[in-house]
């Protein structure tokens, strides 16, 4: 099987040794995406909602860079700081995913690289 590495500077560049995406025959595999600013390589300001929303913006750029969209996401993991935020981080996910919405994990982390919160 081949595979294609997917990039896009629509979204923040990856912070260590892996791509933003790999298309394996007819899957797509995003990378672990975080609230990175493409513009500025920074979190972005404004807390759990505003790092979900350009999270989400990210891994949206990075699948129609695959040729794929946000309808076509079958599985999530969100890796999150602190799980009290879990309600307002739903809220900005269910916007991106407002019918037939992929299976989801939500595990609580001690810490995520470049000091994400999610």
């Amino acid at each position: 099987m081949n595979k294609q590495i997917i990039t896009t500077d629509k979204a923040a560049l990856p912070v260590g040794p892996y791509s933003q995406a790999v298309r394996a025959g007819d899957l797509l595999f995003v990378a672990g995406e975080k609230g990175i600013d493409p513009t500025t390589n920074k979190i972005v300001p404004g807390g759990i909602e505003e790092e979900t929303r350009q999270t989400l913006e990210n891994i949206k750029a990075i699948l129609e860079a695959g040729g794929a969209s946000m309808a076509n996401v079958v599985r999530s993991v969100v890796y999150m700081t602190d799980m009290a935020e879990f309600g307002k981080m739903n809220a900005i996910y269910a916007d991106y995913f407002t019918s037939d919405p992929p299976g989801r994990s939500c595990v609580q982390v001690v810490a995520l690289p470049a000091g994400a919160h999610v």
